[in-house]
């Protein structure tokens, strides 16, 4: 806590300037967006923002109250801009008293004033796309809603509901550890959904190949390749598809490593950098070979969270989680790596999370859960030129796979080196 009255003058000063400056951040995207009207806009926000500083430096008891007193002069404001603009938003209301507590967090320590740096950065961008923002909710659908319901339902109620230790009945198996998973597997499938349909999916190859990596990579693979089958001409941008989905798969793997097992990220970044490296540079040339005015209209893709396969990914997860085990306890080094190898044939995320999991606990080494996380990898990307050869055009399989091949190579002569 900032005490005015033992701290050095300059440092107050500095505390009440962020304040103003927090304030007045906010104060003019309202004043410019003329969402403020009446209301507040350049010079109350300051104020206010100085306001909650002051008090929370000087009288830091009454702060709840000094911050009720604030709300009465508010609301009659807010009163008076209903009844003559006719504008019921209370978005510039509630904006006006989250600067009052993010001034007041300039004064508490370094790391809240921090805090409230990001915040506000965070606030003013969301003040200031208001239209993309509605724009994107008037597009969304009925099964997009219910989809989005059972993802908060399955985070917020699902989660916290399951036991957090390891039980008997399941083999040893941390219910709430594997919900988890998929809760985070499939939430970066939703993220990159939502990002898709805000830059518009159907426009773009390269949102084509980055957004459908996250969500399915595989189903990228499938309809690029149906596209080559019915225009061979297009084999060169479906091509370019096909790769970026490919490698968009190693940085996921690194995502989902730095969440379970931050430890072992230096062992894999080597190997999985390789061969994302190696995949943009091919991916580039691939888009350089591509006429500009080349365009592929992409399957919709659906929202990602639909309750089936995410069940079904749990229990991919909970047997893999399971196999790894009992085949490194049976096998040793080699049963991991051809579970890594069948299990990577499905899903690479399943083997990721679990030897990353595995590692963290000292059951593998990291130099094996390097190698089964590549593994992995490598089983995974053999079976997207698989999928080109077999249902799409010969020039797309030839193309697809030489790319991969040099991908793939890029991981094996990695290992070598970590």
């Amino acid at each position: 806590m900032v005490d005015p009255s033992t701290a050095p003058f300059v440092e107050v000063i500095g505390h009440l300037a962020l304040a103003f400056g927090i304030g007045a951040l906010v104060g003019l995207e309202r004043e410019q967006s003329e969402s403020g009207g009446t209301f507040a806009g350049s010079r109350t926000f300051p104020l206010i923002a100085l306001y909650g500083a002051l008090v929370a430096g000087f009288f830091p008891d009454f702060f709840p109250l000094a911050l009720g007193i604030l709300a009465v002069p508010l609301t009659v404001a807010y009163a008076g801009k209903v009844y003559y603009e006719r504008d019921i938003g209370l978005t510039t209301l509630v904006a006006a008293l989250l600067v009052a507590v993010l001034g007041a967090m300039t004064m508490h320590s370094a790391r809240s004033a921090t805090v409230a740096i990001v915040v506000v950065g965070a606030v003013t961008i969301l003040l200031s796309v208001k239209d993309p923002i509605h724009e994107f909710a008037d597009r969304i659908e009925e099964r997009e809603r219910r989809a989005s319901a059972k993802f908060i339902l399955v985070v917020l109620v699902v989660l916290p509901a399951l036991p957090d230790r390891s039980m008997d009945a399941l083999y040893g198996l941390n219910p709430r550890f594997v919900w988890l998973m998929v809760v985070f597997v499939t939430g970066l499938g939703f993220v990159a959904y939502v990002l898709g349909q805000v830059l518009g999916l159907e426009r773009g190859i390269a949102v084509t190949g980055i957004v459908g990596g996250f969500v399915s990579s595989t189903a990228t693979t499938v309809s690029m390749a149906e596209k080559t089958v019915q225009n061979e001409t297009l084999y060169h941008v479906c091509a370019f598809a096909v790769v970026t989905a490919s490698i968009v798969m190693f940085p996921r793997a690194l995502i989902e490593i730095a969440v379970v097992n931050p430890e072992l990220v230096p062992s894999v970044v080597l190997p999985l950098g390789a061969m994302t490296v190696v995949g943009v540079v091919s991916a580039g040339l691939l888009y350089w070979r591509t006429a500009t005015e080349e365009t592929v209209e992409p399957d919709e893709l659906d929202n990602p969270f639909r309750l089936r396969p995410a069940l079904l990914f749990g229990i991919i997860f909970a047997v893999v989680l399971l196999v790894s085990e009992y085949a490194n306890q049976w096998l040793g080094a080699s049963g991991i790596y051809a579970t890594a190898f069948f299990s990577g044939l499905a899903d690479v995320d399943a083997m990721t999370i679990t030897l990353s999991q595995l590692a963290a606990r000292g059951e593998v080494t990291t130099s094996v859960a390097t190698t089964g996380v590549v593994i992995a990898a490598i089983a995974n990307t053999g079976v997207k030129a698989g999928l080109a050869w077999a249902l799409g055009s010969k020039r797309l399989g030839k193309l697809v796979t030489i790319v991969l091949a040099a991908v793939v190579l890029s991981g094996v002569v990695s290992l070598a080196f970590v």
